[in-house]
């Protein structure tokens, strides 16, 4: 074999190892996504049922139950829009209660029932993510009377 083709055979070796290593971190990469879906978006089927995700809403009031004794916590989570009930066995998070914001990661189980894995509390009154108020202004519902903030700039009175 000539030096030109050992280099060209070279060359192309390293081009086929790269190319590996590219489809298997984007492989990786793809499998490791989470995806965040509204309750809307859950009960329309957009969510998929054999993988992990996220659904954030609001816990309507007067949903949450929990028996005696038991870690296991039901709820259901809004967007004004949709509902999704909620199963989660754990302890919840200290700012955890009804008519506050969560974002859950889990599966749905049968009869589309989320089975939540970490329950995660919105810390502050103040901000949500600009998506998340866009969907919860368009669904909202008449009766809750809270105001969604959003971002505003004032501008110097001159």
């Amino acid at each position: 074999m000539t030096p030109r083709r050992r280099r060209m055979v070279l060359v192309g070796l390293i081009v086929l190892g790269v190319a590996g290593a590219v489809t298997l971190a984007l492989t990786a990469f793809q499998e490791n996504l989470l995806y965040y879906y509204t309750p809307s978006d859950v009960t329309a089927g957009k969510a998929p049922s054999d993988r992990v995700f996220r659904v954030g809403g609001m816990v309507t009031e007067g949903s949450f139950q929990r028996a005696p004794g038991s870690l296991e916590a039901r709820f259901v989570l809004t967007d004004y829009a949709q509902n999704v009930t909620v199963s989660y066995t754990g302890v919840l998070p200290d700012l955890f209660r009804e008519g506050q914001g969560i974002i859950a990661r889990g599966k749905l189980g049968q009869e589309g029932m989320f089975i939540a894995e970490e329950v995660l509390a919105k810390h502050d009154e103040n901000y949500m993510p600009p998506d998340v108020a866009d969907t919860l202004r368009k669904g909202k519902d008449k009766r809750v009377t809270t105001p969604i903030p959003t971002a505003t700039v004032e501008q110097d009175a001159e």
